[in-house]
């Protein structure tokens, strides 16, 4: 059998922080004993889950790996107004006139991912 992909580990200066605002993203949940100060954070949400880790460095340059978001009930657009006003900010927008492309952003310690149409836009 082949492995499994368990969580994905992102390095950051404050796991709980950062565990707070992707947990509210992504309408999941960190761990139980997940608590301010704590060196890492657990956030699980239906279908993935995402393990942040307090590391001395800043993040430095583009991440290698990023996330892509595809917005369950709303508008890729709302999705990414609602993103914004928990603490993200843009980092380019790639939408296009006809309704395709995305919008990159950032979380609050930099670390870019992508808003994508949902699936009802798509269709």
């Amino acid at each position: 059998m082949a492995s499994l992909v368990r969580h994905l580990t992102i390095d950051c200066s404050d796991a709980y922080r950062l565990g707070r605002f992707w947990a509210t993203v992504l309408d999941g949940s960190l761990a139980d004993d997940d608590f301010p100060g704590d060196p890492e954070a657990l956030v699980t949400a239906p279908g993935s889950a995402l393990l942040f880790v307090t590391v001395p460095e800043a993040k430095a340059g583009k991440n290698r790996l990023h996330v892509d978001l595809q917005p369950e009930d709303r508008s890729r657009d709302e999705e990414v107004a609602r993103i914004l006003a928990l603490g993200a900010s843009l980092v380019g927008d790639h939408r296009r006139p006809d309704g395709s492309g995305w919008v990159t952003l950032a979380d609050p310690e930099g670390n870019e991912f992508c808003v994508e149409r949902s699936a009802a836009e798509r269709a």
